[in-house]
């Protein structure tokens, strides 16, 4: 049986004026416009369909679908996942400020933030909240996303923490007033050498520029002339932090990256005033996970001369989203543009709307056609050839930056039974476990951490800790694989220890010269001056 129009919302009267008035379709049919066919069938099924019926959920569903059509960053998220999605690019929320870490069914506070609640109340490194208010975090097995929504909430609420600590023998009860907790995107910044700042950047947010210039203004007063900037895995954030790091590094009226589209106007991203880094060499690691902002500050160094970008191809995500916010707190990311670098190369790699699966594969494809070992697998045809701004050096687009110096993956001491510890959570375990233990006699020894850094050793006995942890959990032992990621398994662990007991720069500090092949060509390059100065000019390659 036919639905007549009136059944979805028409009057006989705007019925007939509605007939008379539509244009019809070769079929015979009225031309519909896709906004009155997409709700029309929603009324179909809100008023006809046989069983109940989720109308926010399907029409959630229909969005998703409509995106996907586009391409592959286009997209909606609702009011729980856009709140996720934009607070660590805000940079700061309400909170009791500790860092954490489960282990057995237990939140070890790893640190305090520094003169946040929790440690102006006293809670200390190594304490284990069991509760917090009315819900209680031990022996639950909580997602670390469920954890955090009960530490959380508005600033100036108050919450009561059970707090159990080694040498107490009844819980302890601190009253903790939330506030507002910064979250960092300057992971690290300490001196590589007498002269080498190096500064690592995990995401591109609100406080970014910030952070950065202080690291700056930090590693200056230690000595630094020349700087390594990491950028490696980090997937993007605010195009304006992007600028504003680039700006630190070009001449006033740089160009930093432009906008095409062919629905609304482009925009050209300039620096309106000399940046404080003119001088001395730059370098910026990459890899293939380097996205999007990312992208655009290496290529902006790149295109304008000032820089030199050492690792792999890097992601190639050159697709502007503009978030579109609905009242509910949801959000569609539409895009609406495209990026380019100075010299006009397209940062977004190839892909075909709709063709998600393949389009998330195409990591994948560049590990098994050989990219990440080998240069010569990395085809740069002519017509995709640029030249920078002012040394003219060859440049290739097609998606990514392409780095000045390439720097294979190093994966030999990877081995499945090392992955498998790490699936299983044994090596940050044992590492939590091992500073819980022994706090007290670390902080005695190794007071400085320049001292932990160039005396403490992680030895066989430690070691042979965490095989045994693994095979009670099920990882099986095996010889040749343990021999092979031994040296890199004990580096983690000793990284690990030293940020619990330091900082976060601690970690970089151990692992970045051990196990980063990156890093140290950054190194090697700031240190050949005759090398570095030959590549920016395009002498050699």
């Amino acid at each position: 049986m036919a639905v007549a129009w009136p059944a979805l919302g028409l009057s006989g009267a705007q019925q007939a004026s509605a007939r008379a008035a539509a244009p019809r379709n070769e079929a015979g049919g009225f031309v519909l416009s896709p906004d009155r066919k997409l709700l029309m069938a929603e009324q179909l099924i809100e008023r006809f369909y046989v069983d109940t019926v989720n109308a926010n959920k399907m029409v959630e569903e229909a969005i998703v679908a409509m995106l996907k059509m586009l391409d592959p960053h286009s997209t909606y998220s609702d009011p729980d996942e856009t709140k996720e999605l934009t607070t660590p690019l805000e940079g700061i929320f309400s909170g009791i400020g500790v860092q954490f870490n489960m282990l057995s069914d237990t939140l070890f506070v790893i640190q305090t933030t520094a003169g946040g609640p929790s440690e102006k109340v006293g809670i200390l490194p190594g304490d284990r909240i069991v509760q917090a208010g009315d819900s209680v975090i031990a022996g639950r097995k909580l997602p670390n996303s469920r954890i955090i929504k009960i530490l959380r909430g508005p600033k100036g609420s108050e919450v009561t923490l059970k707090v159990l600590r080694k040498g107490s023998a009844e819980p302890i009860l601190f009253n903790v007033t939330r506030d507002d907790i910064p979250i960092y995107s300057v992971d690290a910044a300490y001196m590589a050498t007498p002269t080498t700042g190096y500064i690592r950047i995990s995401r591109f947010a609100e406080a970014t520029d910030k952070e950065f210039a202080q690291a700056v203004e930090k590693l200056k007063k230690e000595g630094m002339t020349d700087l390594i900037v990491d950028l490696e895995d980090n997937t993007g954030g605010y195009l304006q932090a992007a600028t504003n790091l680039a700006s630190h590094f070009l001449d006033k009226g740089d160009l930093v990256v432009y906008t095409e589209s062919p629905k609304i106007p482009g925009a050209e991203f300039r620096v309106d005033k000399r940046g404080d880094l003119r001088d001395g060499k730059v370098v910026v690691m990459v890899n293939q996970y380097s996205a999007s902002a990312s992208e655009i500050l290496a290529g902006a160094l790149q295109d304008n001369d000032r820089g030199l970008i050492v690792g792999r191809r890097t992601f190639g995500k050159g697709l502007v989203q503009r978030p579109f916010p609905f009242p509910d707190g949801s959000m569609i990311r539409l895009t609406t543009a495209k990026y380019h670098t100075p010299t006009g190369r397209c940062i977004q790699k190839p892909y075909t709307s709709g063709d998600d699966e393949n389009y998330r594969k195409d990591i994948l494809h560049r590990y098994e056609a050989g990219e990440f070992s080998s240069t010569d697998s990395i085809r740069m045809p002519d017509s995709l050839r640029f030249e920078t701004l002012k040394n003219h050096r060859p440049v290739y687009g097609g998606g990514g930056i392409m780095p000045d110096v390439f720097v294979p993956i190093d994966t030999t001491a990877f081995t499945t039974y090392y992955r498998d510890l790490v699936a299983k959570g044994i090596i940050n375990k044992y590492a939590i476990t091992y500073v819980d233990r022994n706090r007290k006699t670390l902080n005695r020894d190794y007071p400085t951490e320049a001292k932990f850094v160039k005396d403490f050793a992680v030895g066989d006995s430690m070691l042979q800790e965490i095989v045994a942890m693994g095979d009670r959990d099920s990882v099986k032992y095996n010889q040749e694989m343990f021999d092979r990621s031994k040296a890199m398994m004990a580096t983690i662990v000793k990284g690990i220890i030293g940020r619990d007991l330091f900082e976060q720069s601690t970690y970089f500090k151990i692992v970045n010269p051990a196990l980063s092949p990156t890093y140290r060509a950054a190194l090697d390059l700031v240190a050949d001056e005759n090398r570095y100065r030959d590549l920016l000019k395009g002498v050699s390659k």
